[in-house]
């Protein structure tokens, strides 16, 4: 699998997630209300709004990033440096007999 196509894996679930995430949180707290260390926050409601749904997107994209890496078989971490990750990998002495 190519880099492009496993960071569309991770990013757009996780830009969903996040979407969902910011919708449900700000339906039920607002932002005015909100309260940091317990100072007031003196950002606009956009802003308050658009920082969680970045702070949900990357807790969502570490999740999704954690199960990529997880997910990994032992011939993808056996694998020699710059071989690519589709072509099993045959291990030494281990070749084809003709």
């Amino acid at each position: 699998m190519s880099d492009g196509k496993r960071l569309i894996y991770i990013l757009w679930p996780s830009f969903i997630v996040a979407g969902v995430a910011t919708g449900v949180v700000f339906t039920v707290f607002d932002p005015t209300d909100l309260r940091f260390f317990d100072r007031e926050i003196t950002l606009s409601r956009t802003a308050v709004y658009s920082i969680g749904f970045f702070l949900f997107w990357l807790f969502a994209a570490g999740s999704s990033a954690l199960t990529c890496f997880f997910q990994r078989s032992s011939a993808d971490l056996n694998r020699p440096r710059g071989a690519p990750f589709d072509r099993p990998q045959t291990p030494p002495g281990k070749g084809t007999v003709h």
